[in-house]
């Protein structure tokens, strides 16, 4: 599926002033599967990390936030020769540890070449108690359920999409049912990927529902 996001991915990465990046966005939207996608575009290599319940990474990052022990001890957790430039590190439920947050501040400070991206649920990134937020010290992009031109170039429907996106409004307006009863489809399915998925693989809006209710 192609999300219109990766843009902003790949500006981030080409920016002079770089930062590490939040990818922030609620639970479902795509985070994880945009971030691996990102990598495996962009980057020679891809350094993975889930944080959720991961007594590893939490050893790692609460004991101080010394960023060469840091960046040790993620090669020898995730088998990748981290190296600046060409290899993305992929922080994943960091909700679960916040003290990775505050450790990119320091990765920021003292090494800016690497680059770091980190995701978290909307209801999950949370502040504790003793736990500072990085101002200033990060980027920040939200990501969203998939609008209804990503839905239109999911299904296939590019030309239609294109021409949506050109506000021909006279044109359109020839194409009339054909775009309500694209919208329709829109309105029902929503804009989880996991579902839009789902709908152009099978059309079966009976599994669609299923996933909605789970």
């Amino acid at each position: 599926m192609e999300r219109t996001v990766l843009k902003e991915l790949i500006e981030w990465k080409e920016r002079a002033d770089r930062k590490p990046l939040i990818l922030n966005g609620a639970r479902q939207v795509g985070k994880t599967w945009l971030l691996h996608e990102f990598a495996r575009l962009e980057y020679k290599k891809e350094a993975y990390v889930v944080c959720r319940k991961n007594n590893l990474a939490r050893q790692l990052f609460t004991q101080d936030f010394d960023v060469e022990r840091i960046l040790r001890g993620l090669r020898a957790m995730t088998s990748v020769d981290i190296t600046p430039g060409d290899t993305l590190v992929i922080l994943d439920e960091v909700q679960d540890i916040p003290e990775v947050l505050e450790a990119l501040k320091y990765f920021k400070e003292e090494a800016p070449d690497y680059h770091i991206a980190v995701a978290g649920s909307l209801l999950g990134i949370s502040l504790h108690e003793n736990i500072s937020y990085p101002v200033g010290k990060v980027n920040v992009i939200n990501l969203y359920p998939m609008s209804f031109e990503e839905f239109l170039m999911a299904k296939g429907e590019k030309e239609a999409c294109k021409l949506l996106m050109s506000r021909d409004y006279v044109m359109m307006s020839l194409l009339h049912e054909k775009y309500v009863d694209l919208l329709r489809q829109y309105y029902y399915v929503g804009g989880m990927p996991e579902a839009v998925s789902k709908y152009v693989e099978t059309g079966a809006l009976r599994e669609v529902r299923r996933i909605q209710q789970e």
